[in-house]
């Protein structure tokens, strides 16, 4: 006799684990800090070179413009601010990536807890079945 709660629930794991739980094993596999070390620390190279291609862009939009006003202005105060921009941006962008990956790694924590309840909710209906077949004398 099939069991449809039992098929239902294993439909549900298999398809969870073909699909999310590749991924989260990954994640789940991390300590938490680790895995906010390597985020951050992935975010901030990228980061990085998302600013040196801006300011590249803001330098090679008016390119003439500014080689003229290379030689009038300030290197120093220049090269202090651009600077200043780069660590505000960074660190707001590592920030949110803080954030984002701290609720997405509890959100990959509580998922793995789920799959781990389904699967002893599983093993509890594969063990009443069985109660259930050593009583009425049927094979299994």
């Amino acid at each position: 006799m099939i069991n449809e709660e039992r098929v239902i629930l294993m439909t549900h794991l298999a398809s969870f684990e073909e699909n999310e739980g590749k991924q989260n094993e990954k994640i789940s596999n991390y300590f938490r800090s680790d895995y906010m070390l390597v985020q951050v620390l992935k975010s901030a190279v990228s980061g990085t070179i998302a600013y040196l291609f801006f300011f590249a862009m803001y330098v090679f939009y008016d390119f003439a413009g500014f080689v003229q006003d290379l030689y009038k202005m300030d290197l120093f105060s220049f090269g202090k601010n651009i600077f200043r921009y780069y660590v505000i941006f960074i660190l707001s962008y590592c920030a949110l990536t803080y954030i984002v990956s701290t609720f997405h790694y509890y959100r990959v924590r509580k998922e793995k807890k789920l799959y781990y309840q389904n699967l002893k909710k599983l093993e509890s209906l594969y063990q009443a079945e069985r109660k259930d077949m050593g009583t009425t004398g049927g094979e299994v």
